[in-house]
């Protein structure tokens, strides 16, 4: 071979290298996506196969055929992963199967639910357990049984935070997990703080929802927990209005339901809720309460307080006393005030 011949394979034999290294490069690395934003989250259910994992990608990448050369040499198409995957605009093939092993936490939130059920409707709309399974689970006889909860008891195992787990988690390790986060919040010191209030920490769970839906003012719900502590040491009954309100609620099947005034027929409802009709605490919580409403309760404020109702001149407190006449000028002054307002029910 001259050394013509020799020059001219030596460049065809490099401008094949090049070639197929553009090729390679052009399947692994040039960018496969079609979607507009700069980022979107997609979902992989629990046990999803590898043609499952296509048809949820194929509209948001460009060239399924570069994905697939890139999956089955990676051997992804032998290990699916389940969960929440992150793909970025542009991302090539070999990026996109990378991201596909990425499994990204969920921060899951919840505050405010009254009953187990909107709980996990809200958790949900969050993750894969869908609401049935979950209110399966928080209702499952041998949980309850095992850690000393009903099933109008249960809410109290929910502490309301933001919570970082994976969308792929099961209603059961949900469950589990809120059990340990109610185990870890009820230390050994906070159930002495309760006990000192004869409280246990279901029971000061269910007092400290109804400190929380009485006020949105959290400085001054150590003075409201104070009232019911101090009803509760003389066997007087809470009189709370927002059971009351549950238990109109709960009668009628209607928790969308807006109550803002208690009328008189509502304090004779016969339902355990009311604590109008029943000595003691309601059978549950009748909301979840945050952290500030549970230190109210396990942090109360001393006082002689017997009674309060709501403040005319301070809006969104209330007033505080000691004996039922003091309360009848300040309540007959409040009632005076919502009938001005217009407000019936």
């Amino acid at each position: 071979m001259n050394k013509k011949t020799l020059k001219t394979v030596s460049l065809l034999a490099i401008l094949l290298i090049v070639i197929t290294g553009f090729i390679i490069y052009n399947q692994v690395f040039s960018g496969n996506t079609k979607f507009s934003e700069n980022e979107i989250f997609i979902h992989i259910p629990t046990n999803s196969k590898y043609e499952d994992v296509k048809k949820i990608i194929a509209p948001y990448i460009n060239d399924i055929d570069k994905f697939e050369f890139i999956a089955k040499k990676r051997s992804y198409n032998e290990h699916i992963k389940s969960g929440r995957f992150l793909l970025k605009s542009g991302m090539s093939s070999f990026a996109l199967v990378t991201t596909l092993r990425q499994n990204i936490a969920v921060k899951l939130a919840f505050n405010n639910q009254e009953r187990i059920e909107d709980l996990a409707g809200r958790v949900g709309s969050q993750i894969e357990a869908d609401s049935l399974s979950l209110l399966n689970s928080f209702k499952e006889p041998a949980f309850l049984a095992k850690n000393g909860f009903t099933e109008e008891s249960v809410l109290s195992i929910c502490i309301p935070n933001t919570y970082e787990m994976f969308w792929n988690t099961s209603a059961e390790k949900f469950r589990d997990k809120m059990l340990k986060e109610y185990q870890n919040f009820w230390n050994s010191e906070r159930i002495a703080q309760a006990k000192e209030n004869n409280l246990t920490p279901i029971q000061a769970t269910i007092l400290a929802s109804i400190v929380h839906k009485e006020s949105v003012k959290k400085d001054e719900r150590p003075t409201i927990a104070s009232v019911y502590l101090n009803r509760m040491k003389i066997e007087m009954p809470l009189q709370a209005d927002p059971t009351v309100i549950y238990a109109v609620k709960k009668n009628s099947n209607d928790f969308k339901r807006v109550i803002k005034r208690v009328i008189s027929t509502d304090l004779t409802l016969n339902s355990p809720w009311n604590t109008y009709m029943n000595l003691g605490l309601p059978p549950g919580p009748i909301a979840m309460p945050d952290i500030t409403a549970l230190e109210a309760v396990l942090k109360p404020k001393k006082t002689d307080y017997l009674f309060f109702c709501a403040s005319v001149e301070k809006f969104g407190y209330h007033e505080f006393a000691t004996t039922f006449a003091e309360h009848t000028v300040i309540a007959n002054k409040y009632r005076d005030w919502i009938n001005n307002q217009g407000v019936k029910r």
